[in-house]
């Protein structure tokens, strides 16, 4: 992939270039109060240091971004207004602006506008139907009016490269391009992974569903994890393993439709000798809410009457054991309803570990990144933060990603 500094050469410099950078700064939002509230601001602030880069050599920075899923056109609960405030906090001395909208007349001339070092945020990308679209000419049509922004492109954002969108994919075929710093940390990290590493080799999985992560554990078990590595299973997709393997598991969540594949993961594992580490308890209630009598129980009797929301305190223990002397671990997926704090201790017991130990440790982007953040961890403890879940895992279950491959 070409680098920033390879753009840099093949454009003469960036002073007075207009850049267009596609970042990724979809971010939570409580909208509880008068005004949406950051909940999480990492992905803001991964995306200044190559912004930065590039306005300290004189570009003129033209960032576009997604927020949530609206449906091709405006809603005021995706604006990216509270993150462009976020964004000019984080680059104190540098002009900030913010486009409501994304091409046209009034884009044109707030482009126009910038001057050297300057930046100009557009609205949210996808209240344009032609960034998402599944038709190419559509979807084409859309990034030539986003093309015609700049002099040339760069991809930072890691959360999106999976995506064949209108800025992620096409402009990069329409402008000289190259990948931004957190794209190609992000794609070092995943290299790390998945190209010789050092073992032992733990994954913990969690989260609620099995069916979100059947080609990552068909590719786990079909060639990155070998005998005496491990494999972790929590969150709510564990109670379809339990299941799977014989145990009842109350009201806890089931996909009953994926336990033969369970039972084939469980068979598989068995035979390569990758230790496939289950909880033996776990923290049920009688509803999900936090406080609908939480008890522990063992995980082979879990009460008809009660749902798992939680690994429970001895599971967290042997988890943790588990990742003590692991070399290389993968997280992606909460233990647990680690929003509420009755069914945070499975969560907050992994997170200790990987801190504490001395693996190269990535934290697999979306829910598990807000969780350690939550739960008052640092970034700095762990060996990387992935900004993209859903594009870390496709990349580790050996899929091509639109984005990165356009950047080849």
């Amino acid at each position: 992939m070409k680098t920033i500094d390879d753009l840099e050469v093949q454009l003469g410099g960036f002073a007075g270039k207009r850049v267009l950078v596609r970042s990724d700064l979809n971010v939570p939002l409580d909208h509880s109060g008068d005004s949406p509230v950051i909940t999480d601001d990492g992905r803001i602030r991964a995306s200044v240091p190559t912004l930065r880069r590039l306005l300290d050599a004189g570009a003129r920075v033209v960032v576009t971004a997604h927020l949530g899923r609206p449906k091709g056109a405006p809603e005021a609960k995706y604006s990216l207004a509270p993150v462009h405030a976020r964004l000019a906090e984080l680059l104190p001395g540098v002009h900030v602006g913010f486009s409501p909208v994304t091409v046209g007349a009034e884009a044109e001339s707030a482009v126009a506008a910038l001057e050297d070092g300057q930046l100009l945020l557009l609205e949210n990308i996808r209240f344009n139907a032609g960034e998402t679209s599944k038709d190419d000419g559509e979807r084409g049509a859309f990034a030539d009016e986003l093309a015609a922004l700049a002099d040339g492109f760069v991809s930072d954002g890691f959360g999106a490269v999976h995506r064949k969108h209108a800025s992620v994919f096409d402009v990069a075929r329409r402008l000289p391009h190259a990948a931004g710093g957190l794209v190609a940390a992000e794609v070092e990290v995943l290299q790390r992974l998945t190209s010789d590493p050092e073992r032992p080799y733990a994954v913990v999985l969690g989260g609620s569903k099995v069916s979100d992560k059947l080609g990552v554990i068909d590719n786990l078990l079909g060639s990155l994890l070998t005998a005496g590595d491990r494999l972790l299973v929590g969150g709510g997709m564990v109670f379809t393993f339990l299941k799977a393997t014989g145990h009842e598991v109350g009201k806890s969540l089931l996909e009953a439709d994926q336990l033969d594949r369970v039972r084939g993961y469980v068979a598989t594992a068995r035979d390569k000798g990758v230790e496939l580490v289950l909880p033996t308890d776990v923290v049920a209630a009688t509803a999900f809410a936090a406080d609908a009598d939480p008890r522990v129980v063992p995980a082979d009797a879990i009460p008809a009457d009660r749902i798992g929301l939680d690994i429970g305190p001895a599971s967290a223990q042997a988890f943790a054991a588990q990742l003590a002397d692991a070399r290389t671990v993968f997280w992606n997926g909460p233990m647990g309803v680690f929003e509420m704090e009755p069914y945070a201790g499975g969560t907050r017991a992994v997170a200790q570990a990987l801190a504490d130990g001395g693996a190269f440790s990535v934290v697999g982007g979306g829910d598990s990144a807000a969780a350690v953040r939550t739960l008052g961890f640092a970034d700095s403890q762990f060996g990387h933060i992935s900004t993209g879940g859903g594009a870390s895992l496709e990349y580790l279950e050996g899929k091509q990603l639109p984005g990165l491959d356009v950047l080849d």
